[in-house]
């Protein structure tokens, strides 16, 4: 499946320098204080919404060290960014959030928060992507509206896809794709399911579990839109070549 044009309130590679990381932190207290900055007007997202390599942030503490993280891995290519941290609190989540939303901004990039509408909301991230128990997907549709990227976990099972799809997801999310470090336990999803769901699905699929440059490539050729990488990238001690030999594997059209 050939990936299509993100909204145009995605943003645009316009060439114009990166902020440094204060000048990031300084712009984003203001989203992140109660809405401050009012939402971009959106339009309705194209579908596959998402393609190529989809960075997941790693828990980092330190904001500056993870936008240099989350920087690195845009300039190497990355295609899309979902912020998640798991042992951040709810203030640390706000500042990093409405930093990496200005850094992906000025790439044109996506960025996706993990579980947390509120926070997407709040600094007018261009998505959200929810597990099984992270809440109504059709009510997070409702609240995202047209013009927001809504990505679903459906782990191995292809009826929690078509249950997503139905509720108003424009891409989902199978794995654990190989053994994957960060969650070791996760159940395992065949590449036939991606086969299947390319064949039948009509969303963008994002594989995702123990996926790296050795192995990338069998989900591709299986059918799946986009990669989601999380340690492989940023544990890689060159982020920005990482990700530009993870892009690389994708057929160029």
């Amino acid at each position: 499946m050939s990936p299509l044009a993100l909204p145009a309130t995605v943003g645009n590679r316009c060439g114009t320098p990166a902020p440094d990381n204060n000048e990031i932190m300084q712009q984003s207290a203001p989203a992140t204080a109660h809405g401050a900055r009012g939402p971009r007007a959106r339009q309705p997202v194209s579908r596959p919404p998402v393609h190529g390599l989809y960075a997941i942030t790693p828990d980092d503490a330190d904001t500056a060290r993870l936008i240099i993280r989350v920087r690195a891995a845009l300039e190497g290519g990355a295609a899309v960014v979902q912020y998640r941290n798991k042992s951040a609190d709810s203030a640390l989540r706000h500042v990093q959030a409405g930093a990496l939303a200005i850094l992906c901004r000025q790439h044109g990039v996506p960025l996706i928060v993990n579980d947390h509408l509120e926070l997407a909301l709040t600094i007018d991230a261009d998505g959200l992507h929810l597990g099984a128990a992270d809440g109504d997907i059709a009510a997070a549709r409702r609240a995202l509206g047209a013009g927001r990227l809504l990505g679903v976990s459906c782990y191995n099972r292809f009826d929690l896809a078509l249950a997503a799809r139905d509720a108003g997801a424009d891409h989902i999310a199978f794995g654990a794709a190989f053994v994957s470090l960060t969650k070791p336990d996760a159940v395992h999803a065949p590449l036939a399911l991606y086969r299947r769901a390319q064949a039948e699905l009509g969303l963008a699929i994002v594989a995702i579990g123990g996926i790296n440059a050795d192995n990338a490539a069998d989900v591709i050729g299986a059918g799946a839109d986009a990669i989601a990488v999380i340690t492989a990238l940023f544990g890689a001690a060159d982020i920005a070549a990482a990700a530009r030999r993870l892009r690389s594997l994708f057929p160029t059209t």
